[in-house]
């Protein structure tokens, strides 16, 4: 016999079929769209002007946005450079600052690139078949540091919300660029 207590306004939401959310959405995020970014703005003007190449891809499979639920999903970003600096996703505090956030590669090599409000910053490589924990009150970004597509699974808290405004401005402190060839972690100038 089956003990298991059924939420049915989850089953309004999630195919237990098919595994996903049934209000599941696809987001692109091509270099029109994040130009202003990175800090050679100039440089991603120049590509855009014979193209205008898919950065990152994420799509979300999660549950409803209510306490107790997990949001759930994979994020796809692809290999390139603006102006020497990594492509990247936007990168997001969380609504609710004290959301912490689980990363895993699938694929892939990168850096997650965090910092806190106070501007503690942290850069930890991501690497096929390893996880990371992104603390709560950080703002995180990836960054394709490869020549193929990173590709990661995340999980966080369905109700913790994503605040993308605080941090597009001025970006992070720290920038991660193509130098000699291999990655490294550089101050953002737009921070001196």
């Amino acid at each position: 016999m089956n003990n298991f207590n059924w939420d049915s306004s989850f089953a309004v939401d999630f195919d237990l079929t098919t595994g996903f959310s049934k209000t599941a959405e696809t987001t692109k995020r091509h270099l029109s769209q994040m130009k202003d970014m990175y800090y050679d703005v100039a440089a991603a003007e120049e590509i855009l002007k014979t193209e205008d190449p898919l950065v990152y891809e994420f799509y979300e499979l999660g549950c409803p946005e209510r306490a107790g639920d997990l949001l759930f999903g994979t994020t796809i970003l692809y290999p390139g450079t603006v102006g020497g600096e990594y492509f990247m996703t936007k990168g997001h505090f969380h609504t609710q600052l004290a959301t912490a956030e689980v990363y895993y590669t699938l694929d892939g090599e990168g850096y997650m690139v965090m910092e806190n409000p106070e501007g503690d910053t942290m850069e930890v490589e991501l690497k096929k078949g390893e996880a990371i924990y992104v603390p709560r009150r950080y703002a995180h970004r990836s960054v394709n540091t490869g020549t193929k597509p990173l590709v990661m699974y995340f999980t966080f808290a369905a109700d913790a919300g994503h605040d993308y405004g605080t941090i597009e401005t001025k970006g992070y402190h720290k920038m991660i660029v193509e130098k000699d060839g291999k990655p490294a972690v550089i101050d953002n100038p737009k921070w001196k």
